[in-house]
Parts: C-alpha cells; structure tokens; sequence
C-alpha cells in the first residue's frame, strides 16, 4: 500500500495528502516527528536521503518532493488532475510553479516566524516577515484575477494546481494572513475546503495549533 510521510503542521505533506484523496487513493499515513528529529534517522533517510517531508513509498518504490509526488500519483492513476494534453498540462505546471515559487514561498516566510520559531525558541526575522507578506502582497492580486476569469487556476476542472495553491495557503489564518480582502480567491478557497478531500485531512490547519502534543 502507497504511505505517505508527513507531518500535520507540513504544508508540502499536506498537500500529498489532498491529492491522493482527491484521486480517491488508499494510503497508510505516517506521521514523522521533526521534533525528535525522526526525520534524520536512518530508516527514514532510506526513504528520503534529504531527510525532509514529505515523501512516500509505493510499494518499494520512494519518491520525496511534494510537487513530484503529486506529478507522479496522478499519472500513475490516469487522475484528470493533471490532464494529458501538451497545453493543458503546461497550464497547470504554470501555476503549480507559481504557486509554489512565489506565494507558498512567501507564506512560509510569515509562518515560520510568527508560528514556528517561537515554539522553537527562536528569535523571529522581522526583515524575512516582512518579505513575506510584501511578496503577497504582489503576487496574490494575480492569482485573485485568474479566478476573477474562471472556477479555477487552470480552467474550468480542478487540477494539481488548485490543490497545490490551497495547501500552500492553509495556514494563512494561523500566520495572520488576510485573504478575506481578494474576493476571488476567498470564494475558490472556501469552496474547495468544503470537499471531502479536504475534510478527510482536517476540518482547517489551525486546529492542529490547539493540541500542545502535536508534533
């Protein structure tokens, strides 16, 4: 059976795992505990040599790089999620690159100093937060007039691309970020964490912040 290696608190491993329900997948889900640095023991580096989540093994065989993985779980089960034809496909590489490159990068920004570095005791980057939220601030408005023009990022189906962007921007209430203000978006977002393929994975990414033990 497909594992998939990740943590609650992992956009990137979040996002395998709406993908594979989104495609209807069975899968074990095994959590990784960064904390106890898990992720560096050897077992876990067979799977990953990176030593970072998420990554999966399908039956034997190991694959890390969330936007690999989901690339890879669609083709293997001819998932509508990423279309065949050339152009269509292209498209949705286009925002999945987008997506991942400049707004989850920019949300991960904020998170990691207002959520993770003070759990770690660590002082935050006022200058790197900053970034962050000045990097949205340019690059939300496009992904907001994308859907201003259609149901989702790609075209009218749902795509990787979708999935991948909604991840990203899962914890943007934990990190205090606004999306209330980009109508399109918020109408796409609300819509889509409505889905079983959301719900399956959890009702939203702050409830997770609510239990002290979750590692």
């Amino acid at each position: 059976m497909l594992k998939i290696y990740g943590s609650d608190l992992s956009a990137p491993a979040v996002k395998v795992r709406l993908a594979a329900n989104a495609m209807g997948l069975e899968y074990e889900y095994k959590k990784v505990n960064l904390r106890e640095g898990e992720q560096k023991k050897e077992e876990f580096l067979k799977i990953n040599p990176v030593g970072k989540i998420p990554a999966i093994d399908d039956d034997g065989f190991c694959l890390f790089e969330s936007n690999a993985i989901i690339r890879y779980l669609a083709d293997k089960n001819h998932s509508p999620l990423y279309p065949k034809e050339i152009k269509e496909r292209a498209v949705v590489d286009e925002w999945i690159e987008f997506g991942s490159h400049h707004v989850g990068l920019a949300l991960s920004k904020i998170l990691y100093n207002k959520i993770f570095a003070p759990r770690m005791n660590l002082e935050p980057d006022a200058r790197s937060m900053k970034e962050g939220f000045n990097w949205l601030e340019r690059f939300l408005p496009i992904v907001d007039k994308q859907l201003s023009r259609q149901d989702f990022l790609a075209g009218n189906n749902m795509t990787l691309a979708d999935i991948n962007l909604l991840a990203l921007l899962d914890p943007a209430e934990a990190a205090e970020v606004d999306l209330s203000k980009y109508d399109n978006i918020s109408r796409w977002r609300n819509a889509l964490r409505q889905k079983d393929f959301y719900t399956k994975c959890h009702r939203e990414y702050g409830e997770i912040l609510k239990q002290p033990a979750q590692k």
